[in-house]
This record gives structure tokens, C-alpha cells and sequence, in this order.
């Protein structure tokens, strides 16, 4: 089928050339209407082979039409007498299984969005407009914003025009902010605002994400609570079960009608261990106590350059018999804070860095005091072994330790009396050693 069309093709075009040729000849050698009558055959025949082009073009037109619109509710069939038709066909049917397999994963990506407790705003921008569209919007998001779903995000301008103001200052630019949202014409509940951007050849995207702060918080308390009934479990565990057996054997010996030398011996040993554990565990509790039974801290103005210089003349002979270096950089700062609590913070997070280092040739110990913005910065730096980022959250959960005497508490404490002051406590781990980063307002 596909040779017989080819074939018609070639043989109008020979006729129509040898037609257009005679009639040519004919009109030159003065025979007027036999040379016309050959150019009209020559037209009849040239309107005759569009005809048949035409005829198998439309089909392939008709398929290239619904790719380009994306239109697949077609079901073409391929036919062996037009090849040009049975590629557009396969091309066709191509086309419709990526997009069926986009579809799918846009159902399934955006299923995935809705559930999310977190608001979710995706914004795009293609480079020939500069509007900016809405790509996608979770239900979680409108909800807390109490607005519909619009396709334009300049919709959204009257509904929330603080939101929108925020967001669209934000564009091109990764940050974090935090507003207040009335809920149901309630109170207030802080959200925290991310934006982020992605940039392809033809489009650029904002994400911005809406979380409660208070839920941050509550996921963040539960999963310390957690970590911390692990460890209090732990210590208990470990002081407890010795003192059980101890305790079963005690009764197994008084039981008996007469009682050995040997096992006074043995009901004396067992008596220690077990005042030993008890008094294990009553350190245990003092400990917990300090950090849970926080006293407020008693403020006064006082130079912390001096407090520094006073815990670091203290605990030079211990930086001394580990040959540690220490340097220190501290500007003129004074601050309204409880000395005494400022001061147990230093120690414990000098000793943090005492025990920072293995056997390595040079050990150092920096320490830098300065102000920025009405704030007052504290670094102490060790060059020691680091970390290990399998620990990295946990070293502030109370009783967790790496050391074998550690008590686990000092830098747990330490948090707890900054953020009393109204400051926070980080930490970096470098590429050699750690960096401890405290803040207050100065």
C-alpha cells in the first residue's frame, strides 16, 4: 500500500512535467488551445496530487496537534501506506506514557504534600513573565491562613497582605522568619516561615513552608523526654540490678539455721556494694536535681573579662599538666547576669574542652570575648579530636557522657543557666576540634 502511494506520486509527476512540457511546446509553435488544454490537464493533475498529500498529512497533523496540546484521548492506528503517520503514531503513544507516568508521580508527590502537618506554598516564575503563578498549595497551608485557592499568587494580596508582603520580599533569598497568626479569631500562635529557591533554565520556584513553633517545640521536648527516661532507665538499670542479687543473696544467708565466718565475710561485702550503690544513686539524684530544681538567677552588673581571667588562673594547672595551650582574646565587657551561674558555665564548658584531645604533639585551647549588635559572644575553641557526629544530639541531654567519671550533666546544666539569661548555647564541630558558641544580651 505504502509502494502504490509512492507510485501515484511519481506518476503525476511525470505526467503533469510532460503536460506542462507539450502544452508549453504547443503554445510556442502557435497550436493556442491544445497548449491550454494541456495546462489545464497539468493543473487538474498538480491539484490532484496535493489532494493526495493532503490526504495523508491531515491524520499525521491531526496527532502532532494532540502531543503539542497534550491532548491523549486519542487512539490512533498505525497504517502501513504512511509512514510519516506511523511515526507521528509511535511518538504519540510515547508521549502519552510519560505523561501518564507524570501524572502519576504529581498524584502521588502531591498526596504525599496534603498530608503533611506543615503548610506547603511552591511559587513559579518563568523567565518570559514575570508573574508569579501558585505551582502548588497544601490544604494545610490555606487552612492556617484561613483563604481559598487561587492560581494567581497577586490574588492573595488583599486576603493576607502581610503574608504576601513578607513572602514576596523574600523571593531570590533563602531566610527564616516568625509572625504571629490569629487562629479562628483566637489568640495568636507563632509560626515559623522558610523560604528557599530553585532556579532551572525556564522557571523559578520559591518554597515556603508554615510550621507551628509550638509544635517544633512539643516534638522537640518529646523526643528529649524520651531521651532522657532512657538514660534515667539506664542508671537505674545499672545501679539497681547488682544491688537485687545482693539483696536475694543476703536473704538466701539469713535463711540458714547457722551462719559461717565466711558468710559474715560475704554478707559484709555485700552490705558496702550495696551502701557503694546507694550512694551512687543518691549522686545520681543530687545531679538530676540541679539540673531539674534550676534556682532563678540572682542578675547584678559585673565585668566578665575578670570572671573569665579568674576561672582561666583556676584551671591553668590542670591545662598545664596536659600541656595545653591556652590563649585568650577578651575585649572590656560587663554583664547583667548571676555571676556565680555565668562562672559555672565556663568552668564546665572549659572542662568540656580539657578532655577534648588525645595523644596529638599540639594542644590549644582558645577563648575570644567580644560584643556585636548589643550582644555579647563568647567562643572557646579546642584543636582536639571533635564530636563524633553519631553523638552530636545528645551531648546536651542530661546524664549523657563519654567519659568514664563524667556525670553527664555539665553542659545540660550549662544550657539550662544560659537559656535562663535569655541567651543560647551551640556548638560547630571543625575540622579539627569543637567550637562552643554562647550568647547573652549585653
Amino acid at each position: 500500500m505504502r509502494f502504490l502511494f509512492y507510485f501515484k506520486i511519481l506518476i503525476g509527476l511525470v505526467i503533469l512535467i510532460l503536460f506542462i512540457f507539450l502544452g508549453a511546446y504547443f503554445i510556442y509553435d502557435d497550436h493556442l488551445f491544445r497548449g491550454v488544454l494541456l495546462c489545464f490537464f497539468a493543473v487538474a493533475i498538480s491539484f490532484y496530487l496535493a489532494y493526495l498529500i493532503q490526504k495523508q498529512m491531515v491524520e499525521v497533523d491531526k496527532v502532532l496537534l494532540a502531543i503539542y496540546y497534550k491532548d491523549f484521548s486519542l487512539f490512533p492506528q498505525t497504517q502501513s501506506q504512511n509512514s510519516t503517520l506511523d511515526y507521528a503514531v509511535n511518538l504519540y503513544y510515547l508521549a502519552k506514557k510519560e505523561n501518564n507516568q507524570l501524572t502519576t508521580y504529581q498524584n502521588l508527590y502531591e498526596n504525599i504534600l496534603d498530608k503533611l502537618s506543615i503548610g506547603i506554598l511552591i511559587l513559579e516564575r518563568k523567565n518570559v513573565s514575570n508573574s508569579l503563578q501558585v505551582f502548588y498549595v497544601n490544604p494545610q497551608l490555606l487552612d492556617i491562613l484561613e483563604v481559598p485557592k487561587y492560581k494567581h499568587w497577586n490574588f492573595y494580596q488583599n486576603k493576607i497582605p502581610g503574608f504576601y508582603n513578607l513572602v514576596t520580599d523574600r523571593i531570590g533569598t533563602d531566610a527564616q522568619e516568625f509572625l504571629d497568626i490569629s487562629i479562628d479569631a483566637g489568640a495568636n500562635h507563632t509560626y515559623s516561615l522558610r523560604t528557599s529557591n530553585l532556579q532551572t533554565k525556564e522557571q523559578q520556584f520559591c518554597i515556603v513552608t508554615l510550621e507551628s513553633v509550638q509544635s517544633i517545640i512539643e516534638k522537640k521536648e518529646k523526643l528529649a523526654w524520651n531521651n532522657l527516661m532512657r538514660v534515667i532507665s539506664h542508671e537505674l538499670m545499672n545501679t539497681l540490678t547488682p544491688v537485687n542479687s545482693l539483696i536475694d543473696n543476703l536473704q538466701y544467708i539469713a535463711n540458714q539455721e547457722e551462719i559461717s565466718q565466711n558468710d559474715h565475710e560475704e554478707m559484709k561485702e555485700s552490705l558496702e556494694i550495696i551502701h557503694a550503690k546507694s550512694a551512687q544513686l543518691m549522686s545520681f539524684i543530687q545531679d538530676y536535681r540541679q539540673v531539674a530544681e534550676l534556682p532563678k538567677p540572682v542578675k547584678a552588673v559585673f565585668d566578665l573579662n575578670k570572671t573569665i581571667t579568674h576561672v582561666l588562673r583556676l584551671m591553668q594547672p590542670e591545662f598545664d599538666k596536659k600541656e595545653i595551650k591556652v590563649i585568650s582574646h577578651l575585649e572590656n565587657v560587663t554583664l547583667y547576669a548571676d555571676e556565680k551561674m555565668i562562672e559555672r558555665v565556663l568552668i564546665n564548658l572549659l572542662t568540656n574542652a580539657l578532655y577534648a584531645f588525645t595523644n596529638q604533639p599540639s594542644k590549644e585551647v582558645r577563648v575570644n570575648l567580644k560584643t556585636k549588635q548589643n550582644r555579647v559572644i563568647l567562643h572557646i575553641q579546642d584543636n582536639g579530636a571533635g564530636i563524633d557526629p553519631k553523638i552530636k544530639d545528645k551531648i546536651f541531654i542530661p546524664f549523657f557522657t563519654t567519659r568514664k567519671h563524667g556525670s553527664g550533666i555539665g553542659l545540660t546544666l550549662s544550657k539550662s543557666i544560659i537559656e535562663a539569661h535569655n541567651g543560647y548555647i551551640n556548638f560547630k564541630s571543625n575540622e579539627k576540634g569543637s567550637l562552643f558558641e554562647v550568647v547573652l544580651l549585653g
